[in-house]
């Protein structure tokens, strides 16, 4: 059997987490149809990891696939405002998702291990030191970028929104700064990129 057989470990898996996706009432419109905002979300993860990693392991591909899992259903809006409130629901949102998705693992007969190590790569445990963490992150920041930095950008001032790129720009590997480097952007999402790497570490 190939791990795209739909009775794999692996399909039983990633479908599962498609089907919670799906879940997703907010909706975005791709090619003229409004699809779950978390079900393209994932796409997009998952499209980043192939272009980074051409094989990357399949505990690797679900914690990517599982990143944003059920985001909807923890609002940022419940937690309070400023930066200990973001990280504490960043912090709440990845642990549920881990835990979410380790949990579908060992239901289709992964080993505790297995799905705990998919767990901690979700919860982003070792960022520039474990090599799948990294990853994640690249995958994560380059499709915030390529899909969602123009919208973000016009409803955040502007200083705030140059010490967000440089902030995401320390989390990216060589690599994936390679790439959101070639990334097509608008005339005003590129000079804010510019002028925050302009005094940005290399």
């Amino acid at each position: 059997m190939t791990r795209s057989d739909a009775s794999t470990p692996f399909m039983i898996v990633f479908n599962a987490l498609d089907e919670i996706h799906r879940g997703d009432p907010r909706t975005v419109e791709v090619d003229g149809a409004a699809e779950p905002r978390e079900l393209v979300y994932a796409r997009r993860m998952s499209a980043w990891l192939e272009h980074l990693d051409g094989e990357p392991g399949e505990i690797l591909r679900l914690a990517v696939r599982a990143q944003h899992l059920e985001r909807w259903r923890l609002p940022r809006a419940d937690y309070p405002e400023g930066r200990a409130g973001y990280l504490t629901w960043r912090r709440d949102q990845s642990r549920r998702a881990g835990e979410t998705t380790a949990k579908l693992m060992i239901d289709a007969g992964y080993a505790e291990a297995e799905a705990e190590r998919a767990a901690r790569i979700i919860r982003k445990q070792g960022l520039k030191r474990d090599a799948e963490v990294q990853t994640l992150e690249d995958c994560a920041c380059l499709v915030f970028l390529e899909n969602y930095f123009a919208d973000f950008s016009r409803t955040i001032e502007r200083d705030h929104l140059i010490r967000i790129v440089q902030k995401t720009w320390r989390k990216m590997s060589p690599r994936a700064r390679e790439l959101a480097l070639a990334l097509p952007m608008s005339e005003a999402s590129a000079a804010i990129v510019k002028e925050a790497l302009a005094d940005a570490p290399t």
